[in-house]
């Protein structure tokens, strides 16, 4: 019993301070690392919090001050977590207003799959196209294998950007539209490209769409890099006059600080809001899952659908969106707003993260 009662404790601990880890605002990656599992550290603490409670009954000391500190801290602890992930569930309130029917002229289906560089089923991924006949398709991931493999698509998709890599951060966008003012571009990082293209609506109206896939926190790895640019791109994407897309794999969790302050610098809403966490990773561990893969949009179009899809060997499933350009939307639908403190906090995290870049070129590149 004493021993049962040690290690309940000892965990309640532990998950205590992985749940006020994250609250310390730095890049390094085994810090932020803990901004990604909170759904699972809340059932944890769930879980922890119930225990507790009836060891304060049924333990031979009963219920002491300690115990009860304890008891009350785990429930602190899995309400802050619950807490965060609250706006991804349908009792929130929606931040992308829906669109009721399908419009042919005015649509845009996405989809984004990352398809682990690794992986050689190209046709599960061809075949899931398809199926779902998205209008542009951003491909992660994509190597020289990818590349040849995702040619089976040019007929069906004949606007496509190639940057096939060897390094894991290949990038490939096949498009039914017309993509016109295509730029490939190293934002903070080289080796690491994102793409912006205007893309021309069946309607005839353009909009933007930012392609992107920061480095992950791993271990040596810290996320400065990763948050420079993502708030490089919200800078940017709040400054661009045409309805806007912002798609791919971040890299981060849709709860995150960074994630939030994205979404308050550009201005963009999030599907996901009132409607689901639609985690993407990792496909391979069904317990071990959060949304890495996401596609935001500014107020002028509606949601019609957004569905996670299949696996294919990857070890991230591909997420779908299917929106509606609707510029009345624009007068009904929030818009996260930037403060002062906000604009203050993103100027030092991308001058953290090009800083950060300048000093690994600078070590990579010593003579001798």
């Amino acid at each position: 019993m004493n021993a049962l009662i040690s290690i309940i404790r000892a965990l309640s601990v532990l998950f205590i301070a992985l749940t006020l880890l994250p609250l310390i605002r730095s890049p390094a990656w085994w810090i932020r690392v803990w901004d990604y599992p909170r759904l699972q550290l809340a059932t944890a603490l769930g879980a922890l919090l119930l225990a507790n409670v009836i060891l304060l009954y049924v333990s031979p000391e009963g219920a002491t001050l300690s115990a009860v500190s304890l008891t009350i801290a785990t429930a602190l602890a899995c309400g802050w977590q619950a807490y965060a992930i609250w706006p991804y569930t349908p009792v929130h309130s929606v931040q992308s207003l829906p669109a009721h029917e399908p419009d042919v002229e005015n649509g845009l289906a996405v989809i984004v799959a990352n398809v682990l560089q690794t992986n050689r089923n190209s046709v599960g991924l061809i075949e899931i196209v398809g199926e779902m006949q998205p209008d542009i398709l951003i491909a992660l991931e994509t190597d020289a294998w990818w590349d040849e493999q995702l040619a089976a698509l040019d007929e069906a998709y004949p606007h496509n950007v190639r940057i096939p890599l060897e390094n894991t951060y290949g990038m490939h966008v096949f498009s039914r539209l017309e993509l016109r003012d295509v730029c490939v571009r190293e934002i903070v990082s080289p080796g690491i490209p994102s793409v912006r293209a205007t893309v021309r609506l069946r309607s005839g109206e353009e909009c933007e769409l930012y392609a992107v896939h920061p480095e992950p926190p791993l271990p040596r790895k810290d996320v400065a890099k990763r948050d420079a640019e993502l708030l490089l791109v919200a800078r940017e994407a709040r400054q661009r006059r045409r309805p806007m897309l912002v798609a791919g794999d971040l890299n981060d969790v849709a709860w995150s600080h960074t994630t939030r302050l994205f979404q308050r610098i550009s201005g963009l809403l999030d599907p996901r809001v009132g409607r689901g966490i639609f985690a993407t990773f990792n496909a391979k561990h069904r317990l071990v899952r959060w949304p890495l893969d996401h596609l935001f949009h500014d107020r002028s179009f509606r949601l019609l659908e957004m569905k996670v899809l299949r696996g294919y060997g990857s070890d991230h499933f591909p997420i779908y969106a299917s929106l509606v350009h609707d510029p009345a939307a624009v007068k009904r639908a929030p818009q996260p707003q930037a403060d002062a403190q906000d604009q203050v906090e993103a100027s030092e995290k991308i001058a953290e993260g090009v800083a950060t870049d300048l000093k690994r070129q600078a070590f990579r590149w010593r003579p001798g």
